[in-house]
C-alpha cells in the first residue's frame, strides 16, 4: 500500500535523509577498515604505519558505533579481529629494544624473615 498520509510522507522523506547520511558513515569505516588491512598484510610496511592505520580504523568503528549507524556488537567484533591481525604480527616479527638492555634480576641480598 502506497504511502498516502502526511506524516507517513514526512517519515518516508527523513528516512531517505538519514540513509543518505547513514550510507556515508558506513562506506567511511569500510574505507578506513580496507586500509587498516592492507597496512597489516603489507610486509614493507613499518610498525608505526600499521598501528596508526589500525587507532583510525578503530576510532571510525567507535564513532559509527556511537551514532548506531552500525550495531555496537558488529563494530566490537570487527575491531576484535583487527586487534588480532595487529596482535599476530606483533608476535611473529617482534621490534628490537630501543635504549638501555635490561639488567639480570639480582636475588635479594637480605634473606626473608620468618615469624
Amino acid at each position: 500500500m502506497a504511502k498516502r498520509t502526511a506524516s507517513a510522507k514526512k517519515q518516508a522523506r527523513s528516512g531517505a535523509r538519514r540513509a543518505a547520511r547513514n550510507r556515508g558513515a558506513r562506506s567511511e569505516v569500510k574505507t578506513l577498515i580496507v586500509k587498516a588491512r592492507r597496512s597489516l598484510a603489507d610486509t614493507q610496511a613499518e610498525a608505526s604505519e600499521r598501528i596508526q592505520s589500525t587507532v583510525d580504523a578503530v576510532r571510525g568503528l567507535d564513532r559509527a558505533a556511537a551514532k548506531r549507524v552500525l550495531h555496537p556488537k558488529n563494530a566490537a567484533r570487527r575491531k576484535s579481529r583487527l586487534a588480532r591481525q595487529l596482535a599476530k604480527l606483533a608476535v611473529a616479527a617482534p621490534a628490537p629494544a630501543k635504549g638501555k638492555k635490561a639488567a639480570p634480576a639480582k636475588p635479594s641480598s637480605s634473606p626473608a624473615k620468618k615469624k
